[in-house]
């Protein structure tokens, strides 16, 4: 599910703000293990003017490489999954609960993400929050109308060979449930599992391609090789940013999720907790979320942040109704497991066209 992201400058701010590091500074003794694009330090800059320097960054291609990797003993101070993942690091015993009385900013981050699964996991804190967005179905506003888009227009033969598809079993299952009305793609029953099967097995002639790379949807969509898709916000802004004339649905009576990822603290850290929480704090400030709104148009946990940017950006980006999205959207959570194994073993076979 996660995000390709863009490698962007450093802001002029944060520049000038490195070369003048207080003389007292030791330099950042911490390692973050990440997705690559994330050591951008306009999302930190209070931790360099505290501590002289960047943390270390080590790079992650998906979340089910870093959890390998972690598990073979890759050791860090941070690292960064997304809240679907968060249990199934906690049963592997590779993160610590977070200490909120620590976060600075604990009390002004968004209510509503507080209370997602996989936050807390039995009572305790084991995510601090940091970006948040939405998958759903981006299409070609020149050739499809705002009034006929619809998840069951994917499936409309004059559509053949013209969609696009992520290549990734879950998130697949969580539009099909989506299409088929089923809020919990979680833990599905037998017939709705069956139901988002023969949904998925309906779209499979019009689909052009599995995609494993957004940017591969971008083009796609932007060269009119495809005219929907069902992809991250990001792709959105980047066809937005390039003036293509592509929009996301999102109307949550039709089918929208909500992703949001954050920040753990790894079992295996060996610095000290004031790194650690020094760099939540900054990741986790007014500063850093106006950043990552202004710049990479991702929203933010921090709720203090939107009142910082421009009310005319917070609604094009499509943030200005946040609380619906909370309420209304599916959200992706923890899929069980078995239901997991089963969704890999039949999207494969819906591929192969059986």
């Amino acid at each position: 599910m996660k995000h390709k992201t863009r490698t962007l400058l450093i802001s002029a701010g944060i520049a000038s703000l490195m070369c003048s590091a207080p003389a007292f500074a030791q330099g950042s003794d911490l390692t973050v293990f990440d997705w690559s694009g994330y050591e951008d330090k306009g999302f930190f800059g209070s931790y360099i003017e505290k501590h002289g320097s960047a943390p270390s960054y080590s790079f992650f291609g998906s979340v089910d490489e870093a959890f390998t990797k972690l598990r073979s003993g890759f050791s860090a101070d941070l690292a960064h999954p997304c809240t679907d993942a968060t249990k199934k690091w906690v049963a592997a015993d590779l993160i610590k609960p977070i200490d909120a009385s620590r976060l600075e900013n604990w009390d002004k981050l968004l209510p509503e993400i507080k209370d997602i699964d996989g936050i807390m996991v039995d009572g305790e804190v084991y995510m601090v929050p940091f970006e948040w967005g939405n998958t759903g179905l981006i299409y070609r506003t020149d050739m499809i109308t705002d009034d006929e888009i619809s998840l069951q227009l994917l499936a409309d033969p004059k559509y053949q060979g013209k969609i696009a598809v992520p290549d990734a079993g879950p998130s697949a299952y969580a539009m099909a449930a989506l299409a088929t009305g089923v809020k919990d793609y979680t833990n599905m029953t037998d017939e709705e599992f069956k139901n988002a099967s023969d949904y998925l097995r309906s779209i499979h002639p019009n689909v052009r391609f599995y995609w494993t790379d957004a940017g591969q949807l971008d083009q796609a969509i932007a060269s009119k090789e495809v005219v929907m898709g069902w992809g991250w916000n990001q792709s959105e802004l980047n066809l937005i940013w390039n003036k293509t004339p592509a929009i996301m649905m999102k109307d949550v009576d039709k089918g929208i999720a909500t992703w949001v990822c954050g920040y753990v603290h790894l079992k295996s850290s060996k610095q000290s907790d004031d790194q650690v929480y020094d760099m939540l704090n900054a990741l986790t400030s007014k500063a850093s979320g106006k950043y990552i709104i202004e710049s990479w148009g991702y929203a933010h946990s921090n709720s203090e942040a939107f009142d910082a940017v421009d009310p005319e950006l917070i609604k094009s980006y499509g943030f200005d109704k946040a609380d619906e999205f909370f309420e209304g959207s599916l959200f992706f959570n923890a899929v069980d497991p078995k239901l997991e194994a089963k969704m890999l073993k039949e999207f494969e076979r819906i591929k192969a066209g059986f």
